[in-house]
């Protein structure tokens, strides 16, 4: 359990990259530096994931080209994982791949099923700079995947293809 102030709640919340935004599709730099600017960021991350009501937020999802991602989000057993990775690196996959429904917060009114590892491991740093290796399976191994897809420049839809690509992007044009 999470101790201490509530993730986000010194954070503001910024408005969500959609779709079209180049920032999606850029990969994200390393961060070089752990302080303040730092914390501000995974504050701001907390709050903005929260007003969205997500399950996890890339920074450049909020324009920010730095290579960091919370979340909150529960397994397949409903336990909640909470915590923000800097600098992750997706280590290992395994598993069987299961194919589920997946939407992203940039790509409002779409959703689709995805192929995905059962099993998913992280390293990384928190915003102290301290090493963290966050291991998830189930539904949260495919929000690390998720994340750290982001932070290449990516969006879960690259991974689709025929008719479910072009569903899913008609979803995301249609969209408030």
């Amino acid at each position: 359990m999470h101790r201490g102030a509530i993730p986000g709640s010194s954070g503001s919340v910024h408005p969500l990259r959609l779709s079209a935004d180049p920032a999606l599709r850029t990969r994200c730099a390393e961060a070089v530096s752990f302080g303040a600017e730092l914390d501000r960021l995974v504050e701001d991350l907390f709050a903005s994931m929260y007003a969205a009501r997500g399950v996890g937020l890339a920074a450049n999802q909020i324009g920010v080209l730095s290579r960091v991602f919370v979340y909150d989000c529960p397994d397949d057993e409903d336990r909640r994982h909470l915590g923000h990775v800097v600098n992750p690196r997706l280590v290992e996959t395994g598993g069987v791949i299961v194919r589920g429904p997946e939407s992203c917060l940039s790509l409002p009114g779409a959703e689709a099923a995805v192929e995905r590892h059962d099993r998913a491991v992280v390293e990384g740093y928190d915003r102290t700079g301290a090493p963290v290796r966050i291991e998830g399976a189930g539904f949260f191994a495919r929000c690390l995947q998720h994340e750290c897809d982001h932070l290449d420049g990516a969006v879960y839809t690259d991974r689709l293809t025929g008719l479910r690509r072009r569903r899913a992007l008609r979803a995301v044009r249609r969209a408030p």
